[in-house]
């Protein structure tokens, strides 16, 4: 009896301990100080405002007024209408709340200044990423339908279809890691790295004793980190020792506790180039659960794909417009340094069509929605996706139901275990309307799909970093590869059909049991989506 009795005592010191730590853990961390500064700037200006309107009725009206001018102004704007329903809501149901969560992130004068200085550097380098006319002109001879759809893609992010690219799928990330490494060593004139999250690791240390050993032998080694990608995973800092290693580092947007529509622009790309015809992108960033070197969430399942060729060049832009705007060069970039026939003498080889793509939040064009969009509308057989987070607006939820009801194949792949437990329920809130049109819907029974992409018709698929939420199609600089007709097209399939037997069917049972509580929760979750 004595002995049980120490037992339990010990437990509940062990989970005193651990709560404790977790509170320490929590408290030091430097996130913890962000969101306190974040709140109490949000929180102080609503008390001004609130005190404002309790000192005078005519003050109060005023705001009223002012509150159905913003809406008017909202509801006409050229903007995604899920936004306008979800400010319209939250401003007429607490104006004053509303109004003022508005006026902090509903506009920003730097994303204004930042997509001038894009502009800029797209324009300079305007002449080096032309299409070629005997790459079109076959392009269209093979599927017209697939050339209008790289023409709008050429059209609208300026970056043209290429030929003579090969392309290797990694249907994890620890497949994707060796080639990587293998890679980086073969470097000879520059390495040019672009990632929303780095985390200390077997990953990230074993990447950067190569770029320190690179840089040292005279490679350009470059990298961006995102600022709040990076926010708890790095030192405070962290390019200042990058620097002294002799690689050259930029953070995008580093994140300040400060209220501004900009802390929301973030670089979610994720981009390596070795000498300009060695490119790698997907949904894997330099952390070790991507790899699965730690565990998170289960298994992780993403996916990446390498190319070697004339398409690199795309990506080799991508970075160098970024660097640019970032670093606030005044210079003008010399491209031609940069052409990947200057480190790579024999001609490139590959079949079919790649064409890579990046897609900016400063402009109004939402480019990977509409690609993704442009390849359901257009498919003849079939559509498979996978996203690890389903939030999706009228548009998108239209397209894939039509889809559905018109015969076509629709299949959506999600995470069986989430990493964000409020984003997963308002994932599921999605699946009861795609279900009664025709859609299936598939969860990843062993851990977090992370994986971005589609493929269509065994003819066309997309591998990218773009997710199927608002942040990623409306509010992220991202990138993605549109594929036609290259062989890669039947890994990226069969890789798909292989992961549906690690996965759960989603019925509508489940939707419909769902306890009444989830389902009003979901409901108001929904109405707020594009906020989240």
């Amino acid at each position: 009896m004595e002995t049980a009795n120490n037992s339990s005592l010990h437990e509940k010191k062990n989970i005193i301990f651990l709560m404790f730590k977790k509170i320490g853990k929590l408290i030091f961390n430097r996130i913890f100080y962000v969101i306190l500064a974040l709140v109490f700037q949000l929180a102080w200006i609503m008390l001004i405002v609130w005190k404002m309107a309790a000192y005078s009725q005519y003050i109060y009206l005023a705001m009223d007024i002012i509150g159905v001018v913003v809406v008017l102004w909202i509801v006409n704007k050229e903007i995604n209408p899920s936004y306008k329903l979800a400010w319209t809501m939250l401003i007429l149901i607490v104006p004053i709340f509303g109004l003022a969560l508005y006026f902090i992130f509903g506009s920003s004068r730097i994303a204004a200044i930042m997509q001038e200085h894009f502009e800029q550097r797209i324009d300079e380098s305007r002449e080096y990423l032309k299409d070629d006319p005997g790459t079109v002109e076959r392009l269209k001879e093979m599927d017209p339908s697939a050339a209008l759809q790289s023409k709008y893609i050429s059209d609208v992010s300026t970056f043209p279809v290429h030929e003579n690219t090969s392309a290797e799928y990694f249907q994890v990330g620890d497949d994707m890691f060796p080639v990587l490494v293998r890679e980086l060593k073969q470097a000879k004139k520059y390495i040019f790295i672009e990632y929303f999250i780095i985390n200390d690791g077997v990953m990230w240390n074993t990447i950067l004793d190569i770029l320190e050993e690179k840089a040292a032998e005279g490679v350009d080694v470059r990298l961006i980190y995102d600022g709040f990608g990076c926010l708890t995973t790095l030192p405070h800092k962290y390019y200042e020792e990058l620097r002294k290693k002799g690689i050259a580092c930029q953070v995008f947007n580093p994140f300040r506790p400060i209220l501004n529509i900009i802390q929301n622009n973030r670089d979610h790309r994720k981009l390596c180039i070795i000498d300009g015809w060695v490119g790698f992108t997907g949904g894997i960033n330099l952390s070790d659960e991507y790899i699965n070197q730690k565990e998170r969430f289960g298994h992780w399942k993403d996916t990446a794909v390498m190319l070697k060729g004339d398409a690199v060049w795309n990506m080799t832009v991508m970075f160098l417009h970024m660097w640019e705007v970032i670093s606030r060069s005044s210079e003008k970039v010399d491209y031609e340094e940069y052409f990947p026939h200057r480190y790579h003498p024999q001609p490139f080889t590959g079949n079919g069509f790649v064409q890579p793509f990046c897609d900016t939040p400063l402009d109004d064009e939402v480019v990977g929605e509409n690609v993704y969009l442009n390849i359901i509308n257009k498919a003849r057989r079939y559509v498979y996706i996978c996203t690890p987070y389903l939030i999706i607006d009228n548009e998108m939820m239209t397209a894939l139901c039509l889809a559905a009801k018109n015969g076509i194949d629709v299949r959506i792949m999600t995470p069986g275990i989430p990493d964000k437990k409020i984003v997963f329920l308002l994932t599921q809130s999605y699946y009861r309307q795609l279900l009664e049109a025709g859609v299936k819907v598939y969860e990843y029974q062993p851990g977090f799909l992370h994986a971005k992409s589609f493929v269509c018709d065994d003819e066309i698929g997309v591998v990218g970093t773009i997710n199927l939420d608002y942040r990623s199609l409306y509010l992220h600089f991202e990138d993605g590869v549109w594929i036609c007709g290259n062989d890669v097209i039947r890994d990226i399939k069969a890789d798909f059909m292989e992961t549906l037997d690690y996965c759960k069917p989603v019925d509508l049972e489940f939707c419909v049991n769902r306890n009444i509580i989830v389902r009003i929760m979901q409901n108001i979750l929904r109405a707020f989506a594009p906020m989240l």
